[in-house]
């Protein structure tokens, strides 16, 4: 099984940004633990990362992943509380979609509670910080029934 995850806009600046609700590690580190996390199934599973700041870049790379992964763990940033484009672009693949946050954005600002990408995935995962990813993988593994 093949995943992707995708990162939107400022996760390039984990560990220099608001530490207090984000933290010290960076996108690094978070690559790091996830791929520390799976390496018992690494031949089984391969992960790999795409980050970006720009819309229209992120839109690409879920296009483009329709034919070389099984699912996506995407983490829109900011893009979560405004882009249909993405809303879009996720409807327009048949393969599993998991929207996830490090932070529970249903506690923050009003307006990073809204999400008008997470009905075009098969579900959100919020607020449990780097392991909001490894949850969003696990989805993925059991939608696909890579251990069955």
């Amino acid at each position: 099984m093949k995943i992707i995850v995708i990162n939107g806009p400022n996760l390039n600046m984990l560990g220099k940004r608001e530490k207090s609700i984000y933290g010290n590690n960076t996108l690094k580190d978070l690559e790091d633990y996830i791929l520390n996390k799976f390496k018992k199934v690494n031949d089984e599973i391969i992960i790999e990362f795409f980050q970006s700041n720009h819309e229209g870049c992120i839109i690409d790379k879920i296009h483009e992943s329709m034919d070389r992964y099984d699912g996506i763990v995407l983490n829109p940033g900011a893009f979560t509380h405004y882009s249909y484009a993405i809303h879009d672009a996720i409807k327009s693949i048949d393969i599993n979609v998991v929207e996830v946050h490090i932070s529970n954005i249903h506690k923050r600002e009003e307006f990073r509670q809204k999400s008008v990408t997470a009905s075009a995935c098969m579900g959100q995962i919020s607020g449990f910080g780097f392991d909001s990813y490894v949850l969003g993988i696990t989805a993925l593994i059991n939608a696909n029934n890579v251990f069955k």
